[in-house]
């Protein structure tokens, strides 16, 4: 099956999954689950979540390496997806200003901000091994897999 074809199934199993569940971390759990399960290339796929009080994000549910357990807003790619709202596809990340290098084997990053009816969540963040790891294409998936994720929030 083409990588396209697994990436629209996993879109649809994670739907099927979160169908009737609202726990945030039981639903964050599974997300990245499935995505350390199906996508090629990576050694870590998780969240960073919003903490109000702190003013920073925190770890959350992942599949992969211990990781940071704070980052700052605007800080790195993650904070700077967060802070601008904006998904960030990193083909080099030692290119990027201000990596957080987390793990070292990391080479490449896509990161995309969780956002529901306004309120800011968090992040999906998803490394790999490999330069020039995510595509066009994959942006446009992940970027479909958070959405499915944020109606099921």
């Amino acid at each position: 099956m083409e990588q396209t074809a697994i990436k629209h199934m996993v879109n649809k199993q994670l739907d099927a999954l979160l169908t009737g569940e609202k726990n945030l971390i039981a639903n964050l759990s599974n997300a990245s689950a499935l995505l350390g399960e199906h996508l090629n290339d990576i050694n870590w796929a998780g969240f960073y979540l919003w903490d109000e009080t702190d003013q920073e994000l925190v770890l959350g549910p992942f599949q992969g390496k211990v990781a940071c357990v704070r980052i700052k807003n605007g800080a790195g790619v993650c904070g700077a997806a967060f802070k601008n709202q904006e998904t960030y596809l990193v083909p080099d990340v030692h290119a990027f200003p201000g990596h957080i290098a987390c793990d070292a084997a990391s080479e490449s990053e896509i990161v995309i901000p969780i956002t529901k009816n306004g309120n800011q969540i968090g992040v999906l963040d998803i490394d790999a091994p490999i330069k020039n790891r995510f595509s066009e294409e994959d942006k446009v998936l992940l970027e479909e897999f958070a959405t499915v994720l944020i109606e099921h929030l």
